[in-house]
């Protein structure tokens, strides 16, 4: 980036040698000797840095400083003061100034100073950047649906986001728990502490305790170097705990001291560790059931359950579908530096009616192979059909067979399968039709007929 810089000196030939040898190390510089000139330009412009005198007649380099930081806060400004005035300097320092020049001074020292100024400043951009990157993409607003379900569930999440309380997420896999659990992070006063998500059922239960509570040198052995658990990590944010239904009962008894009493002790350590965070909880487990079976403490069940979220499949609000399909065309086409528009109505009636055993991920990754397989500006039916034909593939037959109240077309239904079938042989074998008549267990001339009949 090319950074904007204001001179202002009275002296005309320090003005000038200014401007010179700024514009030589890079920087777009605006040069005056006006003190009036340079608080119109500051109005007009935004500059990154502005290097100002502060003894100028009329308008001094105070009012300069002042007028810069209302304009915009983050404008950094470096003062020019005479040798043997470090009065002037350090107030202007209590007032906003990044730092200060004496004159007479040496021309590396001033081109240092500035390019640390403009390297910090840079770094500050950039990190405010990718953190407003961060909450815009996990805002609970931009959790895709429009359905009477997710209308309630975007208002729970805005009202439990402001609150302090533990929040138990319930819903099957891949309909968005951990999103939904990013988002009422990022809404909340925590979000400039860390968000820490652990999968409770990734992994082994001899690793569990160590990963959630840390461990001292030999505490066990290759405990080579005491290490923080995440619950230290997570400490002034976020623990997202997902899948909670399978963490052992041993664990279980330890996470509730947690909360409790809001300290540990690393596995193996006699010290307790004091922490604040916020824990959310998910699972696509009944848990009331599980605790039935005393496979889950119910103390423990109603800390975490302060508030609960439940979110509803994708084939219960089937209405946020052309929605989330047309969200995801988006996503993959920009990530992939195609033109995918959107899908045909044909491709959008197969997908509005599947019924999505995978949920919302299911769906992103239907749309996510079907873009980096489409040489045309929308999606067609061929690569829908042919990912539901894989579906039907893996699974036992017979298939499970539904007839929903108004009935069905028969006909049609025998015809959409075998034309998934066709296409899915085709697909296997490259579009040699002799190979995919044997995939098939049928003749040439019958494929033929049959990819005629079809109009494949």
């Amino acid at each position: 980036m090319e950074a904007r810089i204001l001179v202002v000196d009275d002296e005309k030939s320090m003005c000038d040698f200014l401007e010179i040898m700024l514009k030589k190390e890079g920087y777009k510089v605006t040069a005056t000797t006006d003190p009036k000139e340079a608080l119109t330009a500051l109005e007009k412009d935004f500059f990154h840095m502005v290097l100002t005198d502060i003894r100028m007649p009329e308008v001094d380099g105070f009012e300069i400083l002042r007028r810069a930081k209302e304009l915009n806060p983050d404008t950094l400004v470096i003062m020019i003061t005479a040798y043997g005035s470090p009065e002037g300097a350090v107030e202007a320092m209590k007032e906003g100034a990044y730092d200060y020049i004496t004159k007479p001074f040496q021309v590396d020292e001033v081109k240092l100073t500035i390019r640390k100024a403009l390297e910090r400043y840079l770094l500050w951009e950039e990190n405010l950047r990718l953190r407003q990157l961060v909450e815009q993409r996990y805002q609970f607003w931009n959790i895709v649906g429009k359905s009477p379900r997710m209308l309630k569930v975007f208002d729970l999440i805005e009202k439990v986001s402001q609150a302090k309380v533990n929040v138990l997420i319930l819903g099957e896999s891949g309909t968005g728990k951990e999103l939904v659990a990013k988002a009422i992070h990022y809404n909340s006063p925590r979000k400039n502490g860390p968000f820490v998500p652990i999968n409770c059922g990734a992994i082994p239960e001899t690793l569990l305790e160590s990963e959630l509570f840390g461990y001292v040198r030999g505490a066990f052995t290759g405990a080579v170097t005491s290490k923080r658990g995440l619950l230290e990590i997570a400490s002034g944010g976020t623990l997202f705990l997902d899948e909670i239904g399978d963490l052992p009962l041993s664990l279980q008894v330890k996470l509730l001291r947690v909360i409790q009493e809001r300290e540990f002790k690393r596995v193996g350590g006699t010290e307790d560790i004091k922490v604040d965070l916020r824990i959310i909880a998910a699972s696509n487990q009944d848990l009331a059931e599980k605790i039935h079976k005393k496979e889950f403490r119910e103390d423990l069940y109603y800390r975490l359950n302060v508030i609960q979220i439940n979110l509803p499949p994708l084939r219960e609000r089937r209405e946020d579908i052309p929605l989330l399909v047309q969200h995801f065309v988006e996503k993959y086409s920009r990530e992939m530096g195609k033109e995918v528009k959107g899908v045909t109505p044909e491709a959008m009636e197969l997908l509005v009616n599947y019924d999505y055993p995978g949920n919302v991920r299911e769906l992103e990754n239907i749309i996510e192979r079907s873009v980096t397989l489409e040489t045309e500006p929308y999606i067609t039916d061929k690569h829908i059909r042919s990912y539901m034909s894989e579906r039907l593939l893996a699974r036992d037959f017979p298939i499970k067979v539904e007839i929903p109240e108004e009935g069905i077309d028969l006909n049609r239904v025998i015809e959409e399968i075998e034309k998934a079938f066709l296409l899915k042989a085709l697909e296997r074998t490259g579009g040699m039709k002799k190979k995919a008549a044997e995939l098939l267990g049928m003749n040439f001339r019958a494929i033929r007929y049959k990819l005629a009949k079809y109009g494949l």
